[in-house]
Protein backbone atom coordinates (compact mmCIF):
# COMPACT_ATOMS: atom_id res chain seq x y z
CA UNK A 1 0.00 0.00 0.00
CA UNK A 2 1.35 3.41 -0.91
CA UNK A 3 1.36 6.59 1.15
CA UNK A 4 -1.67 8.09 -0.63
CA UNK A 5 -3.59 4.80 -0.67
CA UNK A 6 -3.07 4.50 3.07
CA UNK A 7 -4.42 7.99 3.73
CA UNK A 8 -7.43 7.41 1.47
CA UNK A 9 -8.15 4.06 3.11
CA UNK A 10 -7.92 5.46 6.63
CA UNK A 11 -10.27 8.34 5.83
CA UNK A 12 -12.68 6.04 3.99
CA UNK A 13 -12.75 3.89 7.14
CA UNK A 14 -13.04 6.89 9.49
CA UNK A 15 -14.39 5.56 12.78
CA UNK A 16 -14.48 1.93 11.57
CA UNK A 17 -12.97 -0.32 14.22
CA UNK A 18 -13.75 -3.68 12.64
CA UNK A 19 -11.65 -5.32 9.97
CA UNK A 20 -7.91 -5.36 9.54
CA UNK A 21 -5.10 -3.00 8.47
CA UNK A 22 -1.77 -3.93 6.95
CA UNK A 23 1.56 -2.80 8.33
CA UNK A 24 2.07 -0.40 5.45
CA UNK A 25 -1.39 1.13 5.95
CA UNK A 26 -0.65 1.77 9.61
CA UNK A 27 2.89 3.10 9.25
CA UNK A 28 2.14 5.32 6.23
CA UNK A 29 -0.76 6.86 8.13
CA UNK A 30 1.48 7.28 11.18
CA UNK A 31 3.99 9.20 9.03
CA UNK A 32 1.14 11.29 7.63
CA UNK A 33 0.05 12.11 11.20
CA UNK A 34 3.56 13.30 12.07
CA UNK A 35 3.65 15.51 8.98
CA UNK A 36 0.23 16.99 9.77
CA UNK A 37 1.27 17.64 13.38
CA UNK A 38 4.41 19.46 12.24
CA UNK A 39 2.51 21.59 9.70
CA UNK A 40 -0.13 22.44 12.30
CA UNK A 41 2.59 23.39 14.78
CA UNK A 42 4.11 25.79 12.25
CA UNK A 43 0.68 27.31 11.61
CA UNK A 44 0.07 27.70 15.35
CA UNK A 45 3.42 29.43 15.82
CA UNK A 46 2.74 31.80 12.93
CA UNK A 47 -0.81 32.56 14.12
CA UNK A 48 0.42 33.13 17.66
CA UNK A 49 3.01 35.59 16.40
CA UNK A 50 0.37 37.36 14.31
CA UNK A 51 -2.49 37.39 16.83
CA UNK A 52 -0.50 37.56 20.04
CA UNK A 53 -0.07 35.00 22.77
CA UNK A 54 -3.37 35.95 24.44
CA UNK A 55 -5.49 34.56 21.59
CA UNK A 56 -6.81 31.01 22.13
CA UNK A 57 -7.57 30.61 18.40
CA UNK A 58 -4.26 28.98 17.36
CA UNK A 59 -4.46 26.23 19.97
CA UNK A 60 -8.17 25.65 19.37
CA UNK A 61 -7.40 25.23 15.68
CA UNK A 62 -4.53 22.87 16.47
CA UNK A 63 -6.59 20.63 18.74
CA UNK A 64 -9.68 20.58 16.53
CA UNK A 65 -7.78 19.66 13.39
CA UNK A 66 -5.47 17.17 15.07
CA UNK A 67 -8.28 15.35 16.87
CA UNK A 68 -10.69 15.08 13.95
CA UNK A 69 -8.17 14.81 11.11
CA UNK A 70 -5.52 12.56 12.62
CA UNK A 71 -6.29 11.17 16.08
CA UNK A 72 -9.62 9.45 15.41
CA UNK A 73 -8.56 7.76 12.16
CA UNK A 74 -5.21 6.98 13.82
CA UNK A 75 -6.89 5.12 16.66
CA UNK A 76 -9.13 3.20 14.26
CA UNK A 77 -6.21 2.14 12.05
CA UNK A 78 -4.33 1.08 15.21
CA UNK A 79 -7.24 -1.13 16.27
CA UNK A 80 -7.48 -2.64 12.79
CA UNK A 81 -3.71 -3.23 12.86
CA UNK A 82 -4.05 -5.10 16.17
CA UNK A 83 -6.81 -7.18 14.58
CA UNK A 84 -4.40 -8.04 11.75
CA UNK A 85 -2.06 -9.76 14.21
CA UNK A 86 -4.92 -11.45 16.06
CA UNK A 87 -5.08 -9.09 19.04
CA UNK A 88 -7.92 -7.04 20.46
CA UNK A 89 -8.03 -3.29 20.01
CA UNK A 90 -8.09 -2.98 23.79
CA UNK A 91 -4.31 -3.37 23.68
CA UNK A 92 -4.36 0.36 22.89
CA UNK A 93 -4.48 1.03 26.63
CA UNK A 94 -1.07 -0.58 27.07
CA UNK A 95 0.32 2.73 25.80
CA UNK A 96 -0.46 4.15 29.25
CA UNK A 97 2.22 1.94 30.82
CA UNK A 98 5.42 4.00 30.76
CA UNK A 99 8.23 2.78 28.50
CA UNK A 100 7.40 -0.95 28.57
CA UNK A 101 3.91 -0.47 27.16
CA UNK A 102 5.15 1.54 24.19
CA UNK A 103 7.92 -0.99 23.47
CA UNK A 104 5.46 -3.90 23.52
CA UNK A 105 3.06 -2.04 21.21
CA UNK A 106 5.84 -1.22 18.74
CA UNK A 107 6.80 -4.90 18.65
CA UNK A 108 3.15 -5.76 17.93
CA UNK A 109 2.83 -3.08 15.25
CA UNK A 110 5.85 -4.28 13.26
CA UNK A 111 4.77 -7.94 13.23
CA UNK A 112 3.62 -9.58 10.03
CA UNK A 113 -0.01 -10.48 9.51
CA UNK A 114 -1.27 -13.70 11.09
CA UNK A 115 -3.20 -14.64 7.97
CA UNK A 116 -6.94 -15.29 8.29
CA UNK A 117 -8.12 -14.97 11.90
CA UNK A 118 -11.25 -14.18 13.88
CA UNK A 119 -11.21 -10.59 12.57
CA UNK A 120 -11.43 -11.62 8.91
CA UNK A 121 -9.17 -12.36 5.98
CA UNK A 122 -5.81 -10.63 5.89
CA UNK A 123 -5.48 -7.25 4.21
CA UNK A 124 -4.22 -7.27 0.64
CA UNK A 125 -0.55 -6.45 0.87
CA UNK A 126 2.13 -7.68 -1.45
CA UNK A 127 5.13 -9.14 0.34
CA UNK A 128 8.30 -7.43 -0.86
Amino acid sequence: MTFTESIKTCYNKYGVFNGRASRSEYWWFYLYGLIVAFVLWVIVVLLTLQLGSDSPLPMLLYYAVSIFAVTIPGITVFVRRMHDIGKSGWWYWLALVPIVGIIVLIVFLVRESDGPNEYGDGPDEAVV
